[in-house]
This record gives structure tokens, sequence and C-alpha cells, in this order.
């Protein structure tokens, strides 16, 4: 199970790597259009700015699997391997709570703006719950992925450092 859900996560990384590259297709267009034609798009700016934000969040759990995050390890390379392990669980446990509280918390302000029909009001004047619902999807996946590291930081796996490793 853990492996799919892996899997998956890869799966919304590389989505997440996609539509960075497309914002920045998107806004490079914006400006050639703007500056050299004296055409400016009304959709580039806003478009590129969701594919910002879903990039973002949807790339929050497969980071976290791979500490991609900044870490800061001053303090934590000093102590011994026992207490690194506690430490570790108790920052997965810590990301957990404060992700389960940012999903529900973003859940419902997602399903305030649906409700209650609210636009950005912006030129395309898109649905804001289009915005809103990834962080509320993403913030469970990530807390998700942070229990599926405590299982493995307690069944004995080596503490990952991240990218200087």
């Amino acid at each position: 199970m853990f492996v799919h859900f892996e899997k998956y996560m890869l799966f919304l990384a590389w989505c997440a790597a996609w539509l960075f590259a497309l914002a920045g297709i998107m806004l490079s267009y914006e400006v050639v259009a703007r500056y050299f034609f004296l055409a400016p798009t009304s959709w580039a700016a806003e478009l590129s700015q969701l594919c910002l934000i879903y990039g973002s969040l949807i790339s929050m759990p497969w980071l976290l699997q791979h500490r991609r995050h900044i870490q800061i390890n001053a303090v934590t390379d000093q102590m011994p391997p026992p207490a690194q392990r506690v430490s570790a669980i108790a920052t997965m446990v810590l990301l957990t709570v404060f992700s389960l509280y940012v999903a529900f918390y973003g859940w419902e302000i997602f399903y305030d703006s649906f409700a209650r029909g609210r636009t950005t009001g912006s030129l395309l004047d898109l649905p804001a719950w289009i915005a809103e619902l990834p962080v509320a999807v993403c913030f469970l996946f990530l807390a998700v992925q942070a229990v599926l590291e405590i299982v493995k930081l307690l069944s004995g796996a080596p503490i990952l450092r991240g990218a200087s490793e």
C-alpha cells in the first residue's frame, strides 16, 4: 500500500514539474505579447499563478519523502543516533498534526467559496475554489506521507538528511 501511494506522489511530482514549466512558458509568452506586440493577454498571469499554486502544493509529499525541504541539522547532527531518530519522529508527528490542521481548515475555506460561488475577480473571473481546493487535498497527502515516514522510522529505516547525502 505504501509503495502505491509513493508512486502516485512521484507521478504528482512530475506533474508539478510540468506545471512549473508551463507557468514559465505562459509568463514568457505574456512578456513577449505585452512588451513586443503591445497586446497583453487576459489569461497568462492567472493561469500561470494556478500552475505555480498546484505545482508547489502537489509536490510537497514527494519533497518530504526525499527530504528536499529546507533542513537545519546543526543541533540534530550532534545528537546520538537514538536521539536523532526520536527527533525525526517528533518532527514528523508535528508535521502530521500541522498538515491535518491546514487540510481541515483549507477544506472549510474551499467549501465556503464553492457554496457561495466566489470568483477571483480577475479578467478570467475563475471560481475561487479552483485555487483553494489543492490546499486541503495536498496537505492531506502531506499528512499521509508524514505518517508513512513515521512508520519507516519506527521500523528502523535510516534517517534521511536530504540533498546533501
